[in-house]
Parts: C-alpha cells; sequence; structure tokens
C-alpha cells in the first residue's frame, strides 16, 4: 500500500528557486567539527593502535577469542532458518530483474524477526551477538545484496544501534519493540551538496516550544523509500536555551511535511531502496531527540564503531561465493588440452581468492568478536575491516569475471537463454563496487584511520604544530614530546621479530611455518612506526595534506592486521581439530602474497608521483590539458552537477511506500 502522495508538481507553487544558502566552513573549521565529533581517549587497550606505534601485542588477539556457549546455540539455531528462508523464498534474480524486493520477502524476514538481529530479547529482539549477526548478512547477501543492504542499514546504521547506546529508557521501550518486529529504519546524514563534510550540513532543527521543525534534503538514504522510522542529523542554531550543534532525532517517517522525491537507481543494488528526502516544517517532538544537542556527529560515528563491521561481512560472502564458483568452472572448463585452474596465470587468481577469503573471514570474525567482549577498543580494527573487506572483495569479483571469461561479463539472464548456467558473475561485481564509498569512502577511511593511528604523536606532540598555540604551550609540548620520545624510539630499533624462536607456537610440526609471518609483522609494525615518526617529523603541520602518504601507511597497516588474523584464526581451527592443516596453508598462501604487497607499498611511500600528479591536477583544473578533450561527443545530458536543495515546501510526488 502507498503511502499519501504530497502535492504534485503540477499543484505546487511553481517558479525558480533561489540557490540554497550553504553554511561557510573554513578548511580549519570543518576539520575541528571532525575533530570534536571523534571519540576523545582510549579508555581500553587496541590491537591495531599498538600495531601502529610499532608494538605488536598479539596477547590482544591470541588466544582467538570465542563466543559463549549459549550465544552460538542460539545464533547457530537462527542461522538454520534463515538458510532454509534464503534458499526456498529469497530469488535474488527476480529482485535484479525486477529492481524492487518483493513485499513478501520482508514479511517473512519479519516473521523470522531478521528485523531484530541486534536488539534486546526483551525488545522483541533475537539478541544476536556481533559475531552472528554478520553470519547472518553474509549469508542472506549472498542470496541477494539488495536484502543484505536493506538489513545491514535498517540495524547497523538505522535507528536501532543509536538508540541502544545513546537512547534513553522511554525512546527503547518505545521504539525498539517497532523496530524488532515490523518498522523500517533508515539513517539520513549526507546531503545534495554535503558528503564526508558534515560540517556545511544545511538540514536545520530549529527549536518550537516543545519540539523541533525540520527543514532541508536528504540524499542517498538508504530505506529511505521504504523505511517508517529515520534517524536525521540536522543543525540546531544556537540560541538562549539551546547549545546548539549537529544533532540526532528519530522522525516517524509519515510525518506530515516529509516528502520522499525520488527512488535512485544505481549500477548495481538494484533493489535498493534508496532515496532523495525532503523536510518541510516537519513537526519533530524534543522527546525524539537522541541525546543532547550537538551530539550528533558524535552519535553517527560511535554507532559506525561496530555498524562498519556489517559491510566486510557480506565482503566475506561474496568471496566465498566467487570461490565457489571459480572452483567449479575452472575444473570443468578447459583450455590447451587441461582445465584452465591448471593454468599458472589463472590458478593464481584462484589462490588469491581462496587466501584472501580465508583472510577476510579472519578479520571480520575477530573484530567482530572483539567487539561483542566489548574489552578492547575496535574502532579502527572495524575500519580496517570495512577498508580492507571493501577493496579485496572488489578485487576478488574481478578476478572471478575474467577467469570466467566473455560468460564473466554476460548476464545470468543472457547465459541462461542460452541454455547455460546462469552465474551472475558480472551482478557481483557491480554490486560490490558500491562499498568502496558506503559508509565512509576509502580515501576518506584512509583519513579517519590515520587520524586515529598517530592520535598518540598529536596528543604529545600536536601543540608544537598547532599555529594557535602560544610560545608557552609549544614549550610544555615540546618537553612532553621529548620524555615520550626519548622512551619509545628505542623500542623501535629491536623486538621479538628478530629472534628466530619467536612465536614458535605457531610452527606445529607438519604444519606451513605461520611464526615466522608473525615475526615478520612485529617487524613490520616497527618500521611502519619509524616512517610515520620520519614523516611527521619532516612535514610536521603538512601532514594532513600527505594524503597519498597516509593513505599507504594504512594500507600497510592493513595488510599487518589481516595477516595477523588470519594466523589468529589458522591456529584456533588447528586447536579446535577443524581443518587446522588446510587453514594453515591457506594462512601462509596470504601472509605471502600479503608480504608482497606490503614491499611495494613501503617503496611508495618515498618513491612515487605524488608530487609530480599535483602539478598535472593543478594544470587539468586551469584547462592546460583542455586539448587531450577533443575528439569526442559527451552523452551525460543537460543539468547542473548538484541538485537544488533549497528548503521548502515539495514541487515532487512523494513515492514514499509502506511494506505492510
Amino acid at each position: 500500500m502507498s503511502a499519501p502522495s504530497a502535492p504534485s508538481a503540477a499543484s505546487a507553487p511553481q517558479g525558480p528557486r533561489e540557490p540554497q544558502g550553504k553554511p561557510k566552513v573554513s578548511e580549519r573549521e570543518a576539520r575541528q567539527v571532525a575533530e570534536a565529533a571523534r571519540e576523545q581517549g582510549w579508555r581500553k587497550p587496541s590491537f591495531a593502535k599498538e600495531m601502529f606505534l610499532g608494538r605488536f601485542r598479539l596477547d590482544l588477539i591470541h588466544p582467538h577469542p570465542l563466543p559463549a556457549p549459549g550465544d552460538v546455540r542460539r545464533g547457530e539455531e537462527f542461522l538454520a532458518k534463515l538458510r532454509a528462508y534464503c534458499e526456498t523464498r529469497v530469488d535474488g534474480a527476480l529482485i535484479e530483474r525486477e529492481a524492487r524486493i518483493p513485499d513478501e520477502v520482508v514479511d517473512g524476514l519479519r516473521e523470522l524477526g531478521a528485523l531484530g538481529m541486534k536488539i534486546d530479547i526483551k525488545y522483541g529482539g533475537l539478541g544476536l551477538t556481533q559475531v552472528y549477526y554478520n553470519k547472518a548478512l553474509e549469508l542472506v547477501g549472498s542470496a541477494s545484496p539488495a536484502v543484505g543492504a536493506l538489513l545491514s542499514a535498517h540495524q547497523s546504521i538505522g535507528v536501532p544501534q543509536p538508540l541502544k547506546l545513546f537512547g534513553t529508557q522511554e525512546q527503547k521501550d518505545r521504539f525498539l519493540p517497532r523496530l524488532a518486529r515490523t518498522d523500517i529504519s533508515a539513517f539520513l546524514l549526507t546531503e545534495p551538496d554535503v558528503g564526508s563534510d558534515p560540517a556545511r550540513l544545511a538540514t536545520t532543527a530549529i527549536p518550537d516550544g516543545d519540539a523541533y521543525l525540520l527543514d532541508g534534503v536528504k540524499l542517498w538514504t538508504t530505506n529511505g523509500v521504504v523505511a517508517d522510522l529515520l534517524v536525521v542529523m540536522a543543525r540546531v542554531p544556537r540560541q538562549e536555551g539551546h547549545k546548539g550543534g549537529i544533532t540526532a532525532f528519530v522522525v516517524e517517517a509519515d510525518s506530515p511535511g516529509v516528502t520522499v522525491e525520488n527512488r535512485n537507481a544505481f549500477m548495481g543494488l538494484r533493489g535498493l531502496e534508496n532515496g532523495v528526502t525532503r523536510f518541510h516544517q516537519v513537526r519533530v517532538p524534543a522527546a525524539n531527540r537522541i541525546g543532547p544537542e550537538g551530539a550528533g556527529l558524535k552519535i553517527a560515528l560511535t554507532t559506525l564503531n561496530t555498524g562498519r563491521l556489517s559491510l566486510p561481512a557480506m565482503c566475506v560472502g561474496a568471496g566465498k561465493w566467487s570461490l565457489k564458483i571459480a572452483r567449479e568452472w575452472s575444473s570443468v572448463r578447459e583450455q590447451w588440452g587441461r582445465p584452465v585452474a591448471r593454468h599458472e596465470a589463472v590458478g593464481a587468481k584462484i589462490s588469491f581468492i581462496a587466501a584472501t577469503t580465508f583472510a577476510l573471514e579472519a578479520v571480520v570474525d575477530l573484530a567482530s568478536q572483539m567487539a561483542d567482549e566489548d574489552r578492547n577498543d575496535i574502532r579502527i580494527e572495524a575500519a580496517l575491516a570495512k577498508l580492507y573487506g571493501s577493496e579485496m572483495a572488489w578485487l576478488m569479483a574481478d578476478e572471478l569475471v575474467q577467469i570466467r571469461g566473455g560468460r564473466g561479463f554476460e548476464t545470468a539472464d543472457s547465459l541462461a537463454a542460452r541454455g547455460e548456467r546462469a552465474v551472475p558473475a558480472e551482478q557481483m561485481l557491480r554490486d560490490l563496487r558500491i562499498n568502496r564509498i558506503f559508509e565512509g569512502s576509502t580515501e576518506i577511511m584512509h583519513l579517519l584511520i590515520a587520524r586515529e593511528a598517530v592520535d598518540t604523536h598529536l596528543a604529545v606532540a600536536g601543540d608544537i604544530i598547532d599555529p594557535d598555540k602560544t610560545l608557552q604551550d609549544k614549550a610544555r609540548a615540546g618537553a612532553r614530546a621529548g620524555k615520550f620520545y626519548a622512551g619509545w624510539l628505542p623500542k623501535l630499533v629491536a623486538g621479538p621479530g628478530q629472534l628466530p624462536g619467536s612465536y614458535a607456537a605457531f610452527h606445529p610440526a607438519g604444519h606451513p611455518d605461520l611464526a615466522a609471518h608473525l615475526r615478520y609483522v612485529e617487524r613490520t609494525a616497527r618500521r611502519l612506526a619509524r616512517c610515520t615518526f620520519y614523516a611527521m617529523s619532516r612535514w610536521q603541520g603538512r601532514m594532513e595534506t600527505k594524503q597519498g602518504f597516509l593513505g599507504r601507511i594504512v594500507d600497510i597497516g592493513a595488510e599487518l592486521f589481516a595477516m595477523s588474523a588470519a594466523c589468529v584464526r589458522a591456529d584456533l581451527l588447528r586447536t579446535r581439530g577443524n581443518h587446522g592443516r588446510e587453514a594453515y596453508q591457506l594462512a601462509d598462501a596470504f601472509c605471502e602474497q600479503s608480504r608482497i604487497r606490503v614491499e611495494e607499498l613501503f617503496t611508495r611511500l618515498w618513491s612515487n608521483t605524488d608530487d609530480l600528479d599535483r602539478k598535472v591536477v593543478d594544470g587539468v583544473l586551469s584547462g592546460t590539458y583542455a586539448w587531450l578533450e577533443d575528439g569526442i561527443v559527451d552523452p551525460s545530458g543537460e543539468g547542473p552537477w548538484i541538485a537544488d536543495a533549497t528548503p521548502g515546501p515539495t514541487r515532487r510526488e512523494n513515492v514514499r511506500r509502506t511494506i505492510r
């Protein structure tokens, strides 16, 4: 049943709109907003943070943490039901063709309790752990990535998680039972002219008695087309009695003044219910505000600390499917007298898919279990999992398409039409591409992780390079820095990685030598820390502009984390008698492949084209190379690069629909 329509374009007031006034924000102010939203301090240990400081704390991840028996039992029981449902009721090909998840599929997920996987049992949810929630997303995402995205957006970043972390008891009692059983939620932060720079957020929430009036436009609202409840980020102006700042609100999607103006279409995830939502004088009770005024960005970032793990979980599923298809296809397809898998060029691709899938599952399971135990701060680990998972899953899918050749480029429907197995390899590639952008693009993740990685350095020496600090502040910072580095730098010279007998437990008889890989990780973590320190000393305040360098530092850290997780997981499987020998082989292969990538990244830290690239960019932007664009026809349509998002009443039909 469709929601009541807003006034159509024909009946709405006509005439051009004035350009929307965006908040004028300097680069420094934007950084300050982002910095204020960060979770300050480190109250718990962090494996990844220590690693970036050159300290390989294997004790924080080994022995591999394990879920409680009761959590395992409940999780496995639900996975069995979900698998049966996906095998019999979820038609991924139909969703791809019709670009819509059938209502009855969503109804079935409601009946299973899938909308409440992460919601506590006392509110009607299933109360699954992060580990089993991710396994469920891996499973359902393999049946249909669009269904996986719907469930993930609803629970990982939608209304349930912010309420769980920051909501009042009254809010939890009022909303969580609905979200566990019937209601779908969405998270609304991005705007047409505001992406990863929330300091320019233009949607406003004006205090009005015991309520707020929302005005603005939100873009790429995953689930927004079918959502019942929204978590909306809006700017509250500072005034008497109001601290102001970016603030989070729970908004009923059918409130007067809420209009879904468009359902967006994409190259992949064609069943995604993603749209453009306009708010015009939407009255939201103050009781629906999550946390205090000004805490919206902190709430969003804290929610993502574990919420980001859902995306790499589905990337694990993509890797497993890619491996299955590569194995089955490459054993029957023959070229030059033997299966293509026996040709080295193809075999290398299969080895990469197998080893990387093993490592990626190790990363996700380890980070998820650490999230469940809540003993460690996993903000960096979760971000690394998202970054690494999205990049490596895309590469694995691309390699699968190459292994399949022309059939990889052909659609599943076309393959079936001419009598062959309908393998949607090209769809997998299209569906996975968004993961390098979702929930923080790769470029933003590099900067976010880099900021956390150098947090200790900034804490002890940041005032030295801060232009706003006084000479006295800089002198005190210099004293602090001298004391810290006098104790820290000598420890980067030598460590267990240089001792042949270190980590001997990871080289049991008859198994590949994973101890050697862990020694490499320990040595390389110290090397990485030395490079980071040298770069900070060299560039100081300009360090933040060296995004190419920072990205490579983070990528090295991601590889080291993945190697560590792979070794720890292999040893866990060995001690539990669960494919231990094979797991050691996969971990060994992955670490060898990873070490090659790490050494290439280290070379590119100092030998690269970053400076030359900047000069070329200057030329491109100034039009110096415009002649290079001659000889083509641009098929793009007319219109502005960024749509007008001026607040005001809608001029379009409401395309929101409810799933009943």
